[in-house]
């Protein structure tokens, strides 16, 4: 059986219908369905128990019997604003090492959410190398605590049989729609065409241009293909970037929905000042280590990956 934590949530319901669709039904799903967009999300998903994440690490004791081959924990705290350090450590440090230590004894592989938070404003790249990870300086807690947990990880002598951590860069796609103000930019474009005809854009910051910031965006179906190649690769444990390996302006992105005549113009708006030292202005993941062990599927454009996504709505 396989588990999947934070189950409801965006990338793990999409991670499920792929398993449903690949023939694996055999799924325990761990998450709190406290909002009616995450339950759609999960409500037609096949599955063998559902689990709320308090109840979680109870289960976890009384299920000795219970043959997981893997555990999929994407269920953490997600909010990049997030400014309480003690609960980001409790839920995204101390709770992974708990489950890390299950898969140990339940001799499963480990798979969880890592974050491309953790690269800050890029000044020491987008390498997912393990010798750079201790190098990299996050720009708010929620990257710090998912940086602290790396590091973790990549320390201990006692580890599952396969582990892997994954930074996902700017994933967008359908079933984000309840993360609120933590949604892709594409799904915030898509809400504000709901009710104007203008896209806004933030004005020039951090040396560039208005709308020139840049962002690896990478459609869903790309990152659930490279997170279930981890599951069936189970040779090389470590830390991998996910994302298209390409960087995109905002400008770009909008000039999707301006040809497809979903939108009639761009509208520059003030950058928040709240959060000028807080933004990564630029992203790229460096693709090169998962190419190396055998990914060799080629990322969805914006352009498509937008187009499907519109089409799903």
């Amino acid at each position: 059986m396989i588990i999947i934590t934070g189950a409801a949530g965006f990338i793990g319901s999409n991670l499920a219908k792929k398993l449903n669709d690949i023939g694996r039904n055999d799924l325990i799903l761990v998450d709190d369905i406290n909002h009616p967009l995450k339950k759609d999300n999960i409500d037609q998903i096949k599955h063998h128990e559902l689990i709320g994440i308090n109840d979680f690490l109870s289960w976890i004791k009384k299920s000795k019997n219970q043959k997981i081959s893997s555990v999929f924990h994407l269920g953490a705290c997600s909010d990049t604003l997030e400014r309480n350090y003690k609960y980001l450590t409790q839920n995204n440090v101390v709770y992974s090492q708990k489950i890390w230590q299950y898969c140990i004894e339940a001799d499963a592989e480990f798979i969880y959410a890592s974050s491309a938070a953790t690269y800050g404003d890029g000044m020491n790249g987008f390498s997912d190398r393990h010798d750079l990870i201790t190098n990299l300086k996050p720009l708010n807690e929620y990257g710090q605590s998912k940086q602290d947990f790396d590091e973790w990880a990549l320390s201990q002598n006692n580890a599952p049989n396969f582990w892997a951590g994954l930074k996902y860069f700017n994933v967008y796609g359908p079933g984000e729609a309840h993360k609120g103000r933590m949604a892709s930019v594409v799904c915030h474009f898509l809400d504000q065409l709901k009710t104007s005809s203008e896209i806004k854009l933030f004005d020039s910051s951090h040396g560039v241009g208005p709308g020139e910031q840049k962002r690896d965006f990478v459609y869903i179906d790309d990152a659930i293909d490279m997170t279930l190649f981890m599951m069936n690769m189970k040779f090389k444990s470590g830390i991998y970037n996910i994302g298209s390996g390409t960087a995109s302006t905002f400008n770009e992105l909008a000039e999707i929905f301006l040809e497809e005549k979903l939108a009639k113009a761009i509208k520059y708006i003030p950058f928040p000042k709240d959060l000028i030292l807080n933004y990564q202005a630029y992203t790229c993941a460096d693709m090169d280590k998962l190419r190396s062990i055998g990914y060799n599927i080629e990322s969805t454009s914006l352009a498509s990956g937008i187009k499907s996504y519109i089409n799903q709505k």
